[in-house]
């Protein structure tokens, strides 16, 4: 392969492309380009569940705000349903998700594997763009409730009052500043952050149950209130079915618990091929949060609806976006809810960590493989600017709004775990577990139907997504073209015939003809010899080594190259290679020969039939079109010294 020497890099962007940062050491991040970490390092699965159970944990901070403006008197039912979905839907899915894909990948790298060409990626681009959604919306929803927090304080309101989107963008800014800096410690900061915060709420919740218990006429309102409103058990049922979808932001934390599953230390003789400590250790994190989660989802909806009058949950009122605070300073005065204010507020910024982790994980284990993200994308320092960019327009556009925010974070939240659950029904399938296929089907659809209804009722979710999703395959297709003439082949092997074929060219002119094989018997070989001959003007006693590529999977943007040789009809040697692009593999053998032998090859073509527009656009989908030119341009891309460049003759 060619080497050519560049000037080193400024101190700047060395610091920015730095290896690929601290994410990729170990202990830190473990995606496709960083360095291997040896299976049994990592940390205990409850200290990772912390990491997790910032973004899972903080959704105490809004979510009993949102269940009671979504449900109103229904609140502690409707969350009743969302708790058995959790764990009779969510959590199984997921744990057969950690299975199937115990490297972080998660459902998106399931569903890759069933689909191939451009319709394979294009697929997994638009389940990207729901990602992002979801996890950029984590980074700024968490961050306006952390300032909304901040802002509604007792002691704070006077002096914020007015300035929640600036403190709203400023830690959005600090959240990009921790990454830029190193996240080695995130597990450490997360584990007292999410025993504090868990603590904190336990106080508040049984404080609020002695209260339920000691003012026994807020359960009866309540009650009577209920069957005033609504009749019956049954219609309470259905109405909260109805308006479960609303709710589903307590749904949100799988994903990213899947996504952190790398950091899991698993059992010493753990391999990368089968983890089975990982595993089992990741099951018991999602279980155990999803148990967690699912008493204080209970127990909060329970006390802040029996407990907080209806109007202060609406927008502006005091228990909006902080149902949870707001009980914390009412039974427990100004000390007490100051402390659960500044827990709150310090675990929903760094629940943006963990989303903001998420998304350093998923994006650049696809977008530079398939050729739709520059070269720095698979840095993490680059890619938090972008990211913490990105977060700023969001805040801006939604004005650091909890409320506004909440749909677009439903529908990610909610189109991911709807993958993931059709992923993990297909493999079961495929495994032949006739009752866990039915099972995954039947939540499938149940995901599926609260994702319609939520798309339905809160169309601004899906807008946003959309946005995501044509702002990611819109960059990723120019990044595409950009990138098209750049030698993709990370490495070639010749067989022993192939090496023995040019070491004998080595002793005398290197010149290879490049053939598309059509019937490949004697007549096809020989005219094309004739032909090129007599294009080229060319001597009879030169040898020729014919080239031969067949295409595999042409959206695939790197690969490796293996070159086998033959000789046909006891006459012409023929080197046959597989790659995904036609013009990339040949560029990329001639430069091996000529590194290998010390010589510098010819290759000769003839000119493509056709539109040359039309011939690019082959080559750009399809791997194939016109190549000869494509060719010239990668090798002079490749090695910009034109004395050691391969010759290009075309006739």
């Amino acid at each position: 392969m060619a080497t050519t020497e560049h000037p080193p890099p400024s101190r700047l962007r060395a610091w920015m492309l730095q290896g690929l940062s601290d994410m990729g050491k170990p202990g830190g991040h473990t995606g496709p380009h960083a360095e291997p970490e040896p299976p049994h390092k990592g940390q205990r699965w409850w200290r990772v569940m912390c990491l997790t159970g910032v973004d899972y944990f903080s959704t105490l901070g809004y979510q009993p705000g949102i269940a009671a403006l979504a449900a109103g008197l229904l609140s502690p039912i409707a969350t009743v349903v969302l708790v058995i979905v959790t764990l009779a839907g969510a959590l199984p899915v997921y744990r057969r998700v950690a299975e199937e894909s115990p490297h972080g990948e998660g459902s998106i790298a399931m569903l890759e594997r069933l689909l191939s060409f451009w319709k394979g990626k294009l697929f997994v681009l638009t389940l990207l763009g729901f990602a992002a959604t979801d996890f950029l919306i984590t980074i700024t929803l968490s961050a306006a409730d952390a300032s909304t927090h901040l802002v509604e304080n007792p002691h704070l309101t006077d002096t914020l009052h007015g300035k929640q989107m600036l403190i709203t963008l400023i830690l959005v800014a600090l959240l990009g500043a921790v990454f830029l800096k190193g996240f080695l410690e995130a597990i450490g900061v997360a584990v007292a952050l999410v025993a504090a915060y868990l603590a904190l709420n336990a106080v508040v919740v049984v404080v609020g149950m002695w209260h339920v218990l000691t003012e026994g006429h807020v359960v009866t309102d309540w009650t009577s209130a209920l069957t005033a409103e609504h009749g019956n058990v049954f219609v309470m049922i259905g109405v909260s079915l109805i308006v479960f979808p609303k709710l589903a932001l307590g749904l949100s934390g799988f994903e990213t618990g899947v996504a952190v599953m790398p950091h899991v230390q698993g059992d010493p003789g753990d391999t990368e091929r089968n983890p089975k400590g990982r595993i089992r250790d990741t099951k018991k994190l999602l279980t155990t949060a999803a148990l967690i989660m699912s008493v204080f989802l209970i127990a909060t909806s329970f006390i802040t609806t029996v407990l907080i009058p209806e109007k202060e949950f609406e927008s502006g009122g005091q228990a909006n976006g902080r149902a949870l605070a707001y009980l914390a300073h009412e039974y427990l005065g100004g000390a007490f809810g100051t402390v659960y204010d500044l827990s709150t507020i310090a675990i929903l910024w760094f629940a943006g960590a963990s989303a903001m982790a998420g998304l350093l994980n998923l994006m650049p284990r696809y977008l530079p493989r398939y050729g739709m993200a520059p070269h720095w994308a698979r840095a993490v320092r680059p890619m938090v600017i972008v990211f913490s960019l990105v977060a700023f327009l969001v805040t801006w556009v939604f004005d650091a709004s909890v409320d506004a925010q909440g749909g677009a974070y439903a529908t990610g939240v909610l189109v991911l775990m709807s993958s993931a659950a059709i992923a993990v029904t297909i493999a079961a399938r495929k495994a032949g577990q006739r009752n866990w296929t039915i099972a995954f089907a039947v939540v499938s659809a149940v995901l599926l139907y609260v994702t319609v209804v939520n798309v339905i009722e809160r169309p601004d979710g899906v807008k946003i997504g959309a946005c995501f999703i044509v702002g990611i395959i819109l960059v990723s297709l120019l990044s595409r073209l950009a990138r098209a003439f750049e030698l993709r082949v990370t490495s070639v092997t010749l067989d022993d015939m192939a090496q023995r074929f040019v070491r004998d060219m080595a002793t005398r002119k290197i010149r290879f003809i490049a053939n598309e094989p059509d019937r490949r018997d004697k007549a096809e070989y020989r005219d094309k010899i004739e032909q090129i001959r007599a294009d080229n003007d060319l001597p009879e006693p030169e040898d020729f080594v014919f080239l031969e590529v067949t295409l595999t999977d042409p959206s695939e943007f790197e690969g490796d190259l293996t070159v086998r040789g033959e000789v046909l009809h006891d006459r012409y040697r023929v080197l046959t290679l597989e790659s995904s692009s036609v013009p990339n593999a040949l560029a990329a053998l001639l430069l091996h020969v000529r590194d290998s032998t010390g010589c510098t090859p010819h290759i000769y073509f003839e000119w493509t039939e056709g539109n040359p527009f039309h011939n690019f656009l082959r080559f750009f989908l399809f791997g194939q079109g016109e190549v000869a030119p494509v060719t010239r341009e990668v090798l002079r891309k490749a090695e910009p010294d034109r004395a050691r460049r391969p010759r290009v003759h075309t006739g």
